[in-house]
């Protein structure tokens, strides 16, 4: 899984390495990269691998074909989405159209979510993070764990 968080500076042609457990992650998986598209939710990229935008893209796909919704979600999703492909050095160049998304100039924060990641500038990251907190503390009931563990 992608846990945790790590901050990595942008070098001046917009490569950065991505977190070795990250990576490793992935290549356990059978990837040597990320999807990457920038969020509609917030101010980030997300990424992701290839299995997971291949869930996404089924689900668009389930959609009506006549529906607006689908091109909503093909259009925000699956068009903007970018593969990264890893280096030697396990880097990836960010595109500058994610990175004006993302308001990036220098440091970029990796945020671990379980089987997906977000890439952040770290100061708009540390303010979601603080909305983000008070909402799962308001939201905290919904979390039901008895089902999950029982089985």
């Amino acid at each position: 899984m992608f846990l945790s968080s790590y901050e990595n500076k942008l070098d001046k042609k917009g490569r950065v390495s991505v977190p070795a457990n990250f990576r490793s992650y992935l290549s356990n998986l059978g990837y040597n990269g990320i999807i990457c598209y920038p969020s509609f939710n917030n101010q980030s990229i997300e990424a992701w691998p290839q299995d997971r935008i291949e869930k996404i893209s089924n689900t668009i796909d389930s959609l009506n074909p006549f529906e607006e919704k689908r091109d909503f979600f093909a259009t925000s999703i699956l068009s903007e989405s970018i593969n990264l492909q890893f280096d030697g050095e396990g880097r990836i160049s960010l595109t500058p159209k994610l990175l004006k998304h993302s308001k990036i100039k220098n440091s970029i924060l990796f945020v671990g979510l379980g089987k997906t990641f977000q890439i952040w500038e770290p100061t708009a990251f540390e303010k979601f993070k603080a909305n983000a907190k008070k909402k799962s503390n308001l939201n905290r009931a919904s979390l039901k764990w008895e089902h999950q563990f029982n089985k």
